[in-house]
């Protein structure tokens, strides 16, 4: 599953003394692609993040892990001095690298954007400054303050007896049936979410919501928290602008490829599907 390494310690602020850079790991991205060597789709090396010649004073510091200090920084142009490095999409190393470093990654690149997001006040423009001891970046002009935007979202398995729901979202990049999820609105709590994110996507109403886990998602910066709930009543009726198809899936079916095994979605389905008769 996607999910900080247990061995992280998080840091807001670079440590003292600052480490050396050969004990440093740096996380490099454009438009949320992480620069990776391309032999080995290990972090550039030192010789590797000095020949883009980055400005390193607006990296932010992420941790430390494997005894090692963690940083991410942005680039504004994709342009590499040469082959030995590559620009790979978080989604891509799924299944590839080991999940504890892509989970790394995936916090890293959720700060690295805010930072580049946030360079100047979306209020009044005023040049930022960074607040030591906060993860806040804060004008210099009206005194906005930005902290990492984290978008929360439900997902959802509906239980019908022996039954689950599963449905293929329209804007899915992965084309997989899964659990209904969906955006909260302002002023909105997950349980209201799950109840009208359930009716408008597919009509029905459900009740005894049950939590089941978290997990932060970067895609682009969402905080997925997960339920279980059961059928109270309603028909099938899907909102085809977010609905392609919506099924039940029972123990004697054949049931659609799952998920990848990083996302909350498929330990959902998997720590809710009974096992097929006989």
């Amino acid at each position: 599953m996607l999910e900080t390494p247990l061995a992280f310690v998080p840091l807001i602020d670079v440590p003292v003394p600052v480490p050396s850079p050969a004990d440093t790991l740096t996380f490099i991205f454009h438009r949320g692609r992480l620069l990776l060597r391309t032999p080995d789709l290990a972090l550039p090396t030192l010789d590797q993040v000095a020949a883009l010649a980055l400005d390193l004073t607006r990296a932010q510091p992420v941790g430390l892990w494997q005894g090692r200090y963690c940083q991410t920084l942005w680039c504004d142009d994709d342009t590499l001095p040469d082959a030995s490095v590559e620009w790979r999409g978080l989604r891509s190393l799924f299944n590839v690298l080991d999940d504890g470093f892509v989970g790394l990654a995936s916090r890293a690149v959720q700060l690295a954007e805010w930072a580049r997001s946030h360079r100047y006040c979306g209020v009044c423009a005023t040049p930022t400054v960074r607040l030591p001891g906060e993860r806040c970046f804060k004008c210099l002009g009206c005194a906005m303050v930005a902290y990492p935007r984290i978008s929360p979202a439900m997902m959802v398995l509906i239980r019908k007896g022996d039954q689950v729901l599963l449905a293929l979202h329209k804007q899915s990049p992965s084309q997989r049936y899964s659990p209904l999820a969906g955006f909260l609105e302002a002023g909105e709590s997950v349980e209201e979410a799950v109840h009208r994110e359930v009716m408008e996507e597919v009509g029905l109403r459900v009740h005894n919501l049950n939590y089941f886990m978290s997990q932060s998602w970067p895609f682009p910066h969402s905080l997925m928290l997960a339920f279980t709930a059961d059928y109270l009543d309603g028909e099938i009726r899907l909102d085809e602008n977010e609905i392609a198809e919506a099924r039940w899936f029972g123990p004697g079916d054949t049931w659609p490829e799952a998920s990848s095994s990083v996302s909350i979605s498929s330990l959902l389905v998997q720590a809710h599907r009974l096992p097929p008769p006989g």
